[in-house]
């Protein structure tokens, strides 16, 4: 069986089953061991008995007869024992006797083996010798057989109870779990609306509310994916709306001389616009990948932020910003890629110099250890929105309108580029106005 149910259906059975077995097999050596020794008490006491008799008539067992044919009657043998240790009586008995060391006389009560048989020795002293009673245990087979029969009647009960407990048992169990492995099933078909109740036993709970956790991580999923989408589209239709048209004004002629010049920058820089979503795409799509290529060297951080800066100060003077290095006089030694960590540092940078309006600062920062720093004098976010800062399109989808925003990629890239490299990178406000963006990297 592969079900829960039946599984769980025949372990109780088994258990049932094993333990009927048990207490069968206690019960039959506990009641036999009783009788045996019910059967030697009772003996003892008709040899007590004979003994008195004898001593009180001063007599042998000749003088017996009667009491010694109704003791052969219920199958016990009466071997008498002479003064000089001759034993006369039934062969078997007279062995029994033997083994049981009788013949010398003196109160022996133990049963012995003769032959592979249990024989009961009774022997006592006479004034004429002794005598010994000896018995050998038939065993009762009516009794026997009721008791097999009781213990077959118990596991039966046993059994039967235990099916019906196991069927109840299972079903409780495997009732939550169907309806999880339900609602796994329509996860899977892509319905994220439904839940699990959070019931039974607490594994089985726990069960039901990681399946419900899932869900929720899916549709919160499932829905930034969507929107990020809906922003790609966006951002595509816009450029390529722009260059389709001014095409279209070329080719019809309606644009000519010193103004097709003009349209052909328009249509270039709507095509870069487009170039840099593809490729923000393609750098999201290779971070997400197994096989995303780090060459991992020994990197001396300040002289990365010197090379980043003789790019940036010029950049920022075109537009009116204040750049300023806050580098280290020493080397400060990294381990980590320079390529990817110098493509992080132009991400944060880029994103700076969008935001920060002329006569504000940037600053690219090194700070002890192996901690960057990239500051502006931009308007800043708030602090819901430095929670959600990495997410993808998320600070594009709000400040679309607002402020100067790119294609909504960038913190993305830049957190997946810190992530490979083993770092991390924090977003917070900075003394300048603006935001901060930390990176911590390892050794």
């Amino acid at each position: 069986m592969r079900s829960l149910a039946g599984r769980i259906i025949v372990v109780c059975l088994a258990v049932a089953g094993i333990s009927a077995l048990v207490a069968g097999f206690v019960l039959f050596r506990l009641v036999s061991r009783t009788s045996l020794d019910v059967t030697q008490r009772v003996l003892a006491d008709q040899a007590d008995v004979l003994a008195a008799q004898l001593f009180e008539t001063d007599g042998g067992l000749a003088g017996r007869r009667r009491v010694v044919d109704i003791l052969e009657r219920q199958g016990v043998s009466v071997v008498t024992i002479g003064p000089r240790g001759n034993v006369v009586g039934d062969a078997n008995a007279v062995a029994a006797t033997k083994q049981a060391e009788a013949v010398g006389g003196g109160r022996i009560s133990k049963p012995v083996e003769v032959g592979g048989r249990t024989y009961l020795v009774e022997a006592r002293d006479a004034p004429r010798g002794g005598f010994a009673l000896v018995l050998r245990p038939s065993g009762d087979q009516s009794t026997i057989r009721r008791l097999i029969g009781n213990i077959l009647l118990a596991l039966g009960i046993g059994l039967l109870v235990a099916a019906v407990a196991g069927v109840v048992l299972g079903r409780l169990l495997a009732r939550p779990l169907r309806r999880t492995a339900q609602v796994a099933h329509t996860m899977r078909e892509g319905r994220r609306d439904l839940r699990v109740p959070v019931e039974g036993p607490r594994e089985v709970a726990d069960v039901a509310g990681s399946v419900n956790s899932l869900a929720d991580a899916l549709q919160r999923s499932e829905t930034r994916q969507r929107d990020f989408l809906l922003s790609v589209s966006h951002e595509l239709r816009t450029p390529l709306t722009a260059v389709r048209g001014f095409a279209e004004s070329l080719a019809d002629g309606v644009v000519s001389g010193p103004q097709a010049a003009e349209v052909g920058r328009t249509i270039g820089k709507e095509a870069q616009r487009v170039e840099r979503l593809v490729g923000d795409l393609l750098d999201l799509a290779r971070l997400s990948a197994d096989d995303f290529r780090l060459d991992i060297t020994s990197v001396d951080l300040s002289g990365v932020l010197r090379e980043t800066a003789d790019v940036w100060s010029v950049r920022c003077a075109a537009e009116g910003v204040e750049f300023r290095l806050e580098n280290a006089d020493h080397p400060v030694g990294a381990h980590t890629d320079p390529r990817r960590l110098r493509q992080a540092l132009d991400g944060l940078m880029e994103n700076a110099l969008r935001v920060t309006p002329a006569g504000r600062s940037i600053v690219l920062a090194h700070l002890p250890g192996r901690v960057l720093q990239v500051r502006d004098g931009g308007p800043g976010l708030s602090e819901e929105d430095y929670r959600i800062a990495f997410d993808r399109g998320a600070l594009h989808r709000r400040y679309r309108g607002v402020r100067p925003v790119g294609t909504g990629l960038g913190l993305a890239i830049v957190h997946g580029l810190v992530t490979r490299m083993g770092g991390r990178i924090e977003a917070g406000p900075a003394p300048e106005g603006g935001a901060c963006f930390t990176i911590m990297l390892p050794g």
